[in-house]
């Protein structure tokens, strides 16, 4: 492998984000806010107590280092948060860095570690990922071992599984298990570096989940996940099972759930890849979307005798929403709902507004001024105004304390607590959504002493403040908005058709999907 004594050499890269077609695409300034590393920075924000980046290549890093010596050789890591399409420029000059980085190190590298989504897309193409694995192959030849990991929203492509050597995606919804996965692709790419080579089974459903049905402590899509973990652990041919729930606001020709199956054996990857497959066939009438109507919510607000959580799951900026869309805060002030938290609305220009009149000061509060952040592309960003105080400020540097941010360093940007009526709304500068509890915390703001708190969040929230509420304390409330889980509501130009739930007429013969990684065992 490595030089004697000095043990493999890795190479390190890495392009993340979860791109919604509808919405306004990503440019330079979304990955600078959250991660955007070269080099010798990947491995010092990796071993930080406080990274940047998301678990995976944190998990990667501290698992390479316990078990030996090791040589990274780090290039590129760009995250964002989710987005519209990433600008293509933007992303050819992130090619050209790892094409590089890559060419710097030709002949140079044991084996090769990605970090990747799997819902990117950029102005001009559907499969980045795709092609980014492809440049890793042209440059690093077939011969070097490659893993990648993956959010299990991606929309698989044929590309990205024919050039891995192993596919490792997320396996729970809220992410919790990031850097477990980052640590489970240390293992297994130690392993293809020690000669082990792999075969992937590929299977792709007509089945487009809304997103609120894909958790996975329970429901349909946890119970094929369960179950394929449940079938890995009879066989120690399978190194990996991969179930991904796919992300529909993609609008991808590859949309659809799908099963990758890793394994040393053509036969066991195949088989098991078969059951899954039909195991998700047999529940697809279980993944659609129960909403509650906005009058409802409002009511419950005003009535539950217990807490509630409110999950505006339409402006989840987790899934490309703007998370500043009005439609359950202005409803629950008009309706005079009290002892209520709304965060995290995403307005810089209020933001930065009441940073200058500061703490205590009252005015009107507009949000969505249209010189701000209303724009053509996003038609449900409407202007709201109310009258309100400034109860708190804060530079916006928060460490997550909960969930999928936990241990994560979180730039917030100018941040402030308006009071309004009985409602205190916190306005961010930099687009995030509210999954950990310490966005409202860190303002000295008391989750548990509210009776109502709404959330921009589609299911992330469940894992930060699942210490507040359980299963049956969230209302998923039915709002407008660009990450609606009605996927009737979109107009839709590259999803495959037909698909479930949106064509209720889809059938399916059980057609194998295979793309044999390069290099794999035939």
């Amino acid at each position: 492998m490595g030089q004697q004594g000095q043990g493999p050499r890795v190479a390190l890269l890495g392009f993340s984000i979860e791109c919604n077609r509808f919405a306004p695409p990503a440019g330079r300034d979304d990955f600078a806010c959250r991660c955007w590393l070269e080099g010798e920075a990947i491995l010092a924000d990796a071993r930080s107590p406080t990274p940047r980046a998301l678990g995976e290549m944190p998990g990667f890093v501290a698992d390479m280092d316990a078990a030996g010596p090791w040589r990274p050789l780090p290039v590129l890591l760009a995250m964002a948060e989710p987005n519209g399409p990433v600008e293509q420029p933007l992303f050819a000059t992130m090619m050209a860095t790892w094409r590089r980085g890559l060419e710097a190190l030709r002949g140079e590298v044991d084996g090769a570690y990605c970090v990747l989504h799997g819902a990117g897309l950029t102005t001009e193409l559907d499969d980045p990922e795709g092609a980014l694995q492809a440049l890793v192959r042209e440059v690093l030849g077939p011969g070097v071992p490659l893993v990648c990991s993956y959010d299990l929203h991606a929309n698989v492509s044929d590309a990205m599984v024919r050039h891995c050597d192993a596919f490792v995606g997320y396996r729970t919804n809220p992410h919790l298990d990031m850097r477990e996965r980052g640590a489970e692709s240390a293992r297994l790419l130690r392993r293809l570096m020690s000669g082990t080579r792999t075969h992937l089974a590929f299977r792709r459903l007509p089945i487009v989940a809304p997103t609120v049905s894909l958790l996975t402590a329970r429901g349909p899509y946890a119970e094929v996940i369960d179950l394929g973990q449940e079938l890995k652990a009879q066989d120690p041919r399978i190194l990996n099972v991969s179930v991904m729930g796919g992300f529909a606001y993609g609008d991808t020709p590859f949309n659809g759930l799908a099963v990758i199956v890793t394994a040393t054996e053509r036969d066991a990857a195949e088989a098991l890849a078969d059951t899954l497959a039909d195991a998700a066939w047999e529940r697809r009438h279980r993944f659609v979307a129960h909403l509650t109507p906005l009058e409802e919510a409002v009511r419950r607000a005003k009535e539950s005798p217990v807490p509630l959580v409110f999950a505006d799951v339409a402006d989840n900026p987790g899934g490309g929403g703007r998370g500043n869309t009005m439609f359950l805060l202005e409803a629950f002030h008009t309706a005079g709902v009290r002892d209520c938290l709304v965060g995290v609305i995403h307005d810089p220009l209020l933001a930065g507004e009441a940073h200058r009149l500061g703490h205590g000061a009252r005015f009107i509060a507009r949000f969505n001024r249209p010189q701000g952040t209303l724009t053509a592309e996003d038609p449900f960003s409407r202007p709201f105004a109310a009258e309100a105080e400034v109860a708190a400020l804060s530079d916006g540097q928060v460490t997550g304390r909960r969930g999928i941010y936990a241990g994560t360093a979180m730039r917030l940007g100018p941040t402030a607590a308006l009071r309004i009526g009985g409602i205190t709304v916190v306005v961010i500068s930099n687009r995030t959504q509210c999954a950990d509890p310490a966005f409202f915390e860190h303002l000295g703001l008391d989750i548990g002493a509210a009776r109502a708190v709404v959330v921009k969040s589609r299911g992330h929230f469940r894992g930060g403040f699942d210490e507040f509420f359980g299963h049956d304390q969230v209302v998923e409330v039915d709002c407008p908005g660009l990450t609606s889980p009605i996927l009737s509501r979109f107009a839709w130009t590259r999803l495959p058709r037909p698909v479930l739930p949106l064509d209720p007429e889809t059938r399916w013969d059980g057609g194998r999907g295979e793309a044999a990684p390069v290099g794999s065992a035939a």
